[in-house]
This record gives C-alpha cells, structure tokens and sequence, in this order.
C-alpha cells in the first residue's frame, strides 16, 4: 500500500508541495484539500491580475531584507531554492517569464490564469488528486500519522501539510491540537489614511523617491509614493506599513508620519532655497516647481503651507518663510487615522511562531512529520513577489523533505 501525504490548503504552496512531493516520489499518493469549490484564488487576483511570481534580486542576503519577518530563518531555504530556481521551474513548463523595470517577475501572457492553470496541469500530470469541498474539522497525530476528519471524509496521512494562510480558524486549531504557539495577527501591506489640506485635492499625484518616517520610532524607508482619495501608498509606504506592523498596530493605528519629499537633508535644501530667492526674484513662488521630482499641484500646497501667498515673488521672502518652506519639503509632519487595504492583496503579520519549525525542512519541532509552508507562519514579506517566493521555497524544501523521508522509511 502506498504512503500518502495530506496537503491541506489549495493555494501557492499547497499546489507547488503536492507537485514536489509527487514528482520527486512517484510511490507516494499525495492528496490536497481544499475547504471551497475553487483553487489558487490569491495567485488569480495577485498583481492586479497579472500574477507576480517573484522578485529579480538572486542573492539570498539581499533577498532575506524583504521580509520583515523570516529574515534569518529564510537564509539557510533561500540557498537550496531561490527566485532564479522559481523562474526555471514555471519555464520548463512552458511559462515564459519576464521582469520588469521594477525587477518585479510576471508571465509574459500578463495574465495570472497562465500561472493557475500552469499549477494545476503539472499537478494533473504528477497524479495529484484534488479533493474540493473538504472542510477540515479536526486533527489528530497517531504515532507521527495524522487522522484528518472533514465534514464528509476522513484521511490518514503519513505526511501532513498545512498551508493554509493567514486562517485564524487553522492557527486556533495548530495550537490547541499541536501546542504550537502563534504569534497574533496584525495587517501588514497597507495604506495610511490621511486626511490633510496639503494632499486632499491632489490625488493621483506622485513622488519618484520620497522619505516617509514614523514619528517617535526607527521605522523609516524610502521609494515611490503615491496620493489617493484616503491618503498615501506607493511602495514607500507598503514597505513602512510591512515593517511596522506590530508597532503601528500597538498604536491602534493613531501615529504621525514625516514625509520628506526630496529625500533630501533639511540644510541643503534651506541652502539651495536661499540660493533660488537671489537667482529668481522677479518670479512667484507658487507659479513652478524649483525642484523638478515635486509636481506642481504638490508644490503649490506645500508653499501655501508654508505661509507664502500665492502672489508672493521669490525676493519678498523671509528668512522664516524659507524655513518653511525647506521643513515642508523634508520634514512634514502628516497625521495617520487608520489605514486601508493595499487592493485585494491583504497580507498578515503572524502566525505559527518561527522559533518551533526546523528550516532545514520546514517541518514541526514538536510533531514529526507535520510541516509547514506559505503565510500561516510568521513570515511576510514586502509588495513585489516576495511573500510567493516564500510560498515556492518553503513548498518544495516540503516536497523534497517529504519525498525522501518516505522513501527511506519502512
């Protein structure tokens, strides 16, 4: 009789597990379950549709800074499966690949039903048997087996896989059936909702390398910022948002942001904008940008909140009106009311706690046998095709591990 290996969870990670077991092990019968009627519904509306599959960056330190959460663990994986391992696999399977300016991986089809369907024909053809439907009820080990009972079935798996996400129902489960302890919880990958004269009327509006800092903190990053009908996005802010969102979440989401637009130093902008008032006198303030990354619409709030009228020329400027001028630019001070759902890609901070998995083989320290792969432990990543990199590494050291633990074991 042939050993079998229970996959619950019919996402990025439970698919590319139960490929890599099956393919690597023909032995074995490798079952995922699936707790609705349909399959790899993240990967389907992931990049706008598009599927980011992973991230250009092919050193595995430089990798590893992306992920808030998971930096150290993911270093050892990352070396036995990495982002250009990734682009090789969906490649031989006849997914042409192709990266962006941004260094972000989509199908060249620009269409996430080639990646779906790419998924489960190689599942198709590695004998994967999909069971759809399948509400897990309970989980018991028997001797290193695993009994899972759904509403309608009952298996007994000689390998159990769980990866099931950001569930609360699955991480309650994990830690009364497994006493595996799980990090709580919090949003990660979101937008600061802000309500401010200075940017209220401008969305759309956006800076190519801006600063953005938490107020009474060490959380600060830099890139691409974006203003919207709730307040600001861009990857600045994503990125801020990943990396503080245990803190900001402590915060009830009530905090103060500095946003500076140039990514300049406060004094070499005061030094430049005295050099301006000389060079332009004759010219108003408000009428164009002096420094070409502000547009216009941004530049004519940010001097207006310095206190300068809209009729008021370079030479009439004050000392202090200056001074303004240059902390507005660098140093603005926003106040953040809550936060928004970056579109429908919402990403959690938490989970099974990291410190209780063996990284050499993403498996249990507690349960031999049990493993673990995608967001329902305590990693998360940055927007960019980071948290599927993660899915796909820690999926086939699973499938791997797997594989060949079954085929040495009587």
């Amino acid at each position: 009789m042939s050993k079998k290996v229970v996959i619950i969870g019919g996402g990025a990670a439970g698919f590319f597990t139960a490929i890599t077991v099956a393919e690597k092990n023909l032995d074995l019968e490798v079952i995922i379950l699936e707790k609705s009627k349909n399959v790899l519904q993240k990967v389907k509306i992931s990049g706008g549709g598009r599927c980011n599959v992973t991230h250009a960056c092919f050193d595995p330190k430089e990798l590893c800074e992306f992920y808030p959460r998971g930096t150290k663990e993911l270093l050892g994986p990352f070396h036995q499966f990495m982002t250009g391992d990734t682009m090789e696999w969906f490649e031989k399977r006849g997914i042409e690949l192709k990266i962006e300016a941004d260094n972000r991986v989509f199908p060249v089809s620009n269409s996430s039903q080639s990646i779906v369907d790419c998924l489960i024909n190689a599942s198709q053809n590695a004998g994967v048997k999909l069971h759809l439907n399948q509400n897990v009820t309970s989980i018991s080990n028997l001797n290193n087996r695993y009994k899972i009972a759904t509403s309608t079935d009952q298996y007994l798996a000689d390998a159990l896989v769980v990866t099931t996400g950001s569930s609360p129902k699955f991480w309650n489960l994990i830690s009364t059936q497994f006493n595996h302890s799980i990090i709580p919880p919090v949003p990660s990958l979101f937008t600061f909702k802000i309500n401010d004269k200075r940017i209220r009327e401008i969305p759309g509006v956006s800076v190519s390398n801006a600063t953005v800092s938490v107020v009474n903190s060490s959380f600060e990053t830099n890139g691409p910022l974006l203003i919207t009908h709730w307040g600001i996005s861009g990857p600045a802010v994503l990125k801020l948002s990943a990396f503080g969102a245990r803190f900001l979440a402590e915060k009830e989401y009530q905090y103060n942001v500095t946003i500076n637009w140039l990514s300049r130093p406060f004094n070499v902008v005061f030094d430049h904008l005295k050099a301006l008032k000389k060079e332009h006198q004759k010219k108003l303030v408000s009428l164009k940008p002096i420094f070409q990354v502000i547009p216009k619409r941004l530049w004519e709030n940010l001097v207006i909140a310095s206190e300068i009228e809209r009729d008021q020329r370079w030479a009439d400027l004050s000392n202090k009106q200056l001074e303004n001028l240059a902390n507005q630019l660098t140093n603005g001070v926003f106040n953040a009311n809550g936060k928004t759902t970056f579109k429908e890609e919402f990403v959690t901070a938490g989970g099974i706690d990291l410190k209780e998995i063996n990284f050499k083989r993403f498996e249990s320290k507690k349960h031999k046998n049990l493993f673990f792969a995608g967001e329902v432990l305590n990693i998360d990543a940055v927007t960019g095709g980071f948290n599927f990199q993660n899915a796909w590494t820690g999926a086939y050291i699973v499938g791997k591990s797997i594989a060949n633990t079954l085929r040495y074991e009587s």
